[in-house]
């Protein structure tokens, strides 16, 4: 599995849908997530430490995993059909749970959690972005992280996520 960390979110028009970016941290592909509004409203919030009056349902999911003595350790993202994305939320008495990835990730955001995709995930659906300057991943900047997704952004749908061949099965 490889670990990714948050780039960024990016509403796109002309869906006016939010995009999740997650990086790998040792390699150079990317996972482009589409995800709904009040994820990454919730997300977006996190990410600026912004803490709203009352508890968002991430904060709640948080709350309650507190109270019954649970840690979110790990978010695994361990599968794309038809391209959506599935997570798992791996606890630390040893529970997993199945769950939207950006519930999963906006959760692990709050605790800390590591986030991973599975190589199979990241060999079917990352996305390797060239570096400017000869950059290595490690060395590159959030600046231009943000810069590279933008590109990536107005050049990608939704729809490029469906394999190869999205009409029906391979022959």
């Amino acid at each position: 599995m490889g670990e990714m960390r948050i780039v960024g979110i990016r509403v796109e028009a002309p869906q006016n849908q939010p995009v999740l970016l997650l990086r790998e941290i040792e390699g150079a592909r990317y996972l482009a997530i589409w995800i709904g509004q009040s994820e990454a409203a919730s997300i977006a919030l996190q990410q600026r430490g912004i803490e709203p009056p009352r508890p968002l349902t991430h904060d709640l999911i948080v709350n309650l995993c507190a109270a019954f003595d649970q840690q979110l350790t790990e978010v695994r993202i361990v599968d794309m059909q038809e391209g959506t994305f599935y997570a798992e939320m791996v606890f630390s008495g040893g529970a997993v749970v199945s769950a939207r990835p950006s519930d999963a990730i906006a959760v692990a955001m709050r605790v800390g959690a590591t986030i991973v995709a599975s190589d199979e995930v990241l060999d079917d659906a990352g996305l390797s972005m060239p570096e400017e300057d000869g950059e290595t991943p490690a060395e590159a900047a959030s600046d231009d992280d943000l810069e590279a997704f933008r590109e990536f952004l107005d050049h990608v749908s939704p729809e490029d996520f469906l394999g190869p061949n999205p009409d029906g099965p391979e022959s």
